[in-house]
Order: C-alpha cells, then structure tokens, then sequence
C-alpha cells in the first residue's frame, strides 16, 4: 500500500473491538513514530502517555462525562489510549537535555556546531515566549505527531480515532501531569474497528483538487 491509498482509506474509527488488542512490535513501531516524529528546531516539546491497562484507560475514561460522554466507549474499547502532552514551557533544562542527547547521538562535526544549534533553537523559544504564543508554538509540534501517528497507523492497519473532546483540566489532574510539567493536548485511541463502527461503512469525503490547491 502506498502513501497515498494509506491516507484515501484510513478513516476515523468510531467503536473498537475491546477483544482485539494491538501486537507488542506493532505498539512498538508506533512508539518510535511518535518519539520521532518532527519538532521545528528539534525543540522536542512532546510528551506521550500511553494507557494500555484497564486500570490506565479507566483513570482518563473517568474524565469524560457531560458533554464528552460520547468519547468514553472509544477511550474505554481501543487497545491503547495515548494523550500527546505539551510541555508546559521549554526551560534551560529541557533545553539543555536535548542538546547534550543530541551531542552524544553524534550531531555536531565541531564545538561551534554544537553552539550554534543551541543558539538557534534557544533564539526560537525566546522569541515564542516573547510574543507570549509559546504555547501555541508548542502546540503545533504536537500536532505535527498526531499527523504522523495517524499516517502511521493507518500503514500498519491499526485503526484510530484522534479526539479533543476531553475536559483537558480533568484529564491533567487524573494523570497529575501538571506537577510533571506537562498538560494534555490531544488524545488517540488504537486498535480495531468492531462492527458497531458506522464509519468504515461511509465513503471518505474531501473536497475537489482545485478547491484546496493553487498552483502558480
């Protein structure tokens, strides 16, 4: 299957099979996706809980009540749940730990190398915190893992349903990222549709080449 008939025919899955569970090396294709995934000046803000257990997927189904309610079959059915968090800020910490694991991954040829990466990511963030819109910044990074995450799991047949229908302050106190520094953006739940899930049945529905394209 090529990219292609990958993205034409993944769908989001609307009611999982609880008796199917996704195989040990394919969750650990997909953990890799997401530890890999681009970050704009390998800024690496993401964080991934990973609620395989009963007991880890009841904590955040616990969460979804009210108008949210229609999310807990899925979050409660799939095989893994997994929230993608933002770190809640970017310090010297962080930003130090990046580049010290990039320095022994062997990215930089020269010292001067290794200081001129940290200049330019530590440039990125300040003026991010400067124009007060870090957050979005960060936000965007993980969106860009939840694309590919997505993309990912379709290739490797893994059925999925990205979801922001959440209390996002319910779901930081159940999994107590706040005092981890982090706090959630977005959830997935993975596995396999069950035959209650009416969206696999529907034909995908985009609109035409010439309204999303300009070519010039």
């Amino acid at each position: 299957m090529n990219i292609a008939q990958i993205a034409t025919t993944r769908h989001t899955c609307k009611a999982f099979d609880p008796a199917r569970k996704i195989p040990a090396a394919v969750m650990d294709d997909l953990r890799t996706v997401l530890r890999f995934a681009p970050a704009s000046v390998n800024s690496q803000p993401s964080h991934f809980v990973v609620a395989a257990s009963d007991e880890g997927k009841a904590k955040i189904v616990a969460t979804l009540a009210g108008g949210f309610a229609y999310n807990a079959p899925k979050a409660q059915n799939c095989s893994h749940l997994v929230v993608l968090c933002a770190r809640t800020d970017l310090d010297e910490a962080h930003l130090a730990a990046v580049l010290a694991q990039e320095d022994a991954d062997g990215r930089f040829a020269t010292p001067e190398a290794k200081a001129t990466q940290n200049t330019s990511r530590s440039f990125y963030v300040g003026l991010h915190r400067d124009k007060q819109d870090l957050d979005v910044w960060i936000d965007r990074q993980v969106y860009i893992a939840l694309g590919t995450l997505l993309q990912a799991a379709g290739a490797l047949g893994v059925d999925a349903c990205p979801m922001e229908g959440f209390d996002v302050a319910a779901v930081d106190a159940a999994l107590g990222l706040r005092e981890k520094g982090l706090r959630a953006v977005v959830m997935v739940a993975l596995g396999y549709r069950s035959e209650g899930d009416f969206n696999a049945k529907l034909p995908k529905s985009r609109l035409p080449d010439t309204a999303v394209f300009t070519d010039i």
